[in-house]
């Protein structure tokens, strides 16, 4: 029977040149060849669905089985998981078996896994004859409300992270929300800080509903985990259809980051991605407040409630001198200043390049420490 599209299970997500493509809400993965027909018409290409060793063992059979004769021909491809594989080389191999199984430009590749998977997987399709399409099956909780939604594509070079990518949208979206149920506690609570994000970012309501279900959050209730993904999902979706190339708007989406990126490439692989970002969003938060833009109430409230979502808000043994000077050699400099997202209120962000080194070495000094000091 086919599914028909409702409010309740998809989004429309507009893209440049008058396209779109559709965020599909499930339970399962029964109807993911089914929407790869409609929307993609599969049935006339070749699929490669790409995924790590850790998906692998969890997803991938259950997805061939589903995808299996509907596609003219199916094929895998795995790499070890973990972002130390975000690398060219992983694409160069990624490349290497597309061309072994003759993929053409009329073929698809589906990112079944996290953001690490996507972000390649979109830069292989970005790239590869240049350009094939692809769609995002995204597995973790970060993903699902963040990195499969808008077309980042991208992977590290060295120890510069994201520093090679394109814009590439996916042709779909496909969620299957039962995937949460398997996430371990720190890659859930990974998702919550960019789903936190949105609501500081974006809408003050969010978060206060948040906090207001935290504990069906922390639970994993099935429809409290539903509105979540759709609401935060509905807050990218509005960022990138109005900056799909990240020229203005969607660099508030980078809340958290600058910070965090230079504390991941340091802590990597002690700490985790969406860990990362959360003490960066700290960071963030405590130059706003600095500046008196938000209270010591609200300040010390977001600060508590990474606590309260199982994520840190401070970290040992990093020198902040070291993350100051990783700082400069972010991609998103402008001009030869960091460009900071602070917050004017919760719930409304703003793009600044006067940040100074002081206000960046004490915010990170801030969040070395456990006790709080003015």
């Amino acid at each position: 029977m086919t599914q028909q599209k409702t409010e309740e299970n998809c989004l429309i997500v507009k893209t440049e040149r008058n396209k779109s493509y559709t965020i599909y809400f499930e339970n399962s993965f029964a109807h993911l060849s089914e929407y790869l027909e409609k929307d993609c018409n599969i049935s006339e290409r070749k699929i490669c669905i790409v995924t790590d060793s850790t998906v692998q063992d969890l997803y991938l059979e259950s997805v061939k089985k589903e995808m299996d004769g509907k596609c003219r021909y199916l094929t895998s491809f795995s790499f070890p998981a973990g972002e130390e594989s975000k690398t060219l080389d992983t694409v160069r191999n990624l490349y290497e078996h597309l061309i072994l199984e003759h993929f053409e430009r009329k073929d698809m590749l589906v990112a079944l896994g996290g953001g690490v998977v996507g972000d390649l997987t979109g830069y292989t399709a970005a790239t590869y004859l240049r350009g094939i399409d692809f769609v995002q099956v995204p597995t973790t909780l970060l993903s699902q409300v963040d990195s499969s939604i808008g077309g980042k594509t991208g992977v590290d070079f060295d120890s510069y992270k994201n520093m090679v990518g394109a814009f590439h949208q996916p042709s779909l979206v496909y969620m299957n929300l039962q995937v949460l149920s398997t996430l371990n506690e720190e890659q859930f609570a990974c998702g919550m800080g960019e789903v936190l994000k949105h609501g500081l970012i974006k809408s003050a309501s969010y978060y206060e509903w948040l906090i207001e279900h935290i504990s069906e959050i922390d639970e994993r209730e099935t429809n409290t985990l539903r509105r979540m993904v759709m609401e935060s999902c509905k807050i990218k979706r509005a960022v990138v259809e109005k900056d799909p190339t990240e020229k203005g708007e969607r660099a508030l989406l980078n809340f958290g980051h600058t910070i965090g990126h230079a504390i991941e490439k340091v802590k990597s692989p002690e700490l985790l991605h969406g860990q990362c970002v959360a003490l960066g969003c700290v960071a963030a938060a405590y130059i706003s407040y600095k500046r008196q833009l938000l209270s010591t109430e609200e300040f010390y409230e977001m600060r508590d409630m990474n606590a309260g979502f199982n994520l840190m808000f401070s970290v040992d043994n990093i020198d902040a001198q070291e993350i100051l000077s990783i700082t400069k050699s972010d991609k998103k400099m402008d001009g030869g200043k960091v460009k900071f997202i602070l917050l004017k209120k919760i719930g409304k962000a703003f793009i600044d390049t006067s940040v100074t080194d002081e206000e960046i070495l004490d915010a990170i000094r801030f969040i070395t420490y456990t006790e709080d000091f003015e």
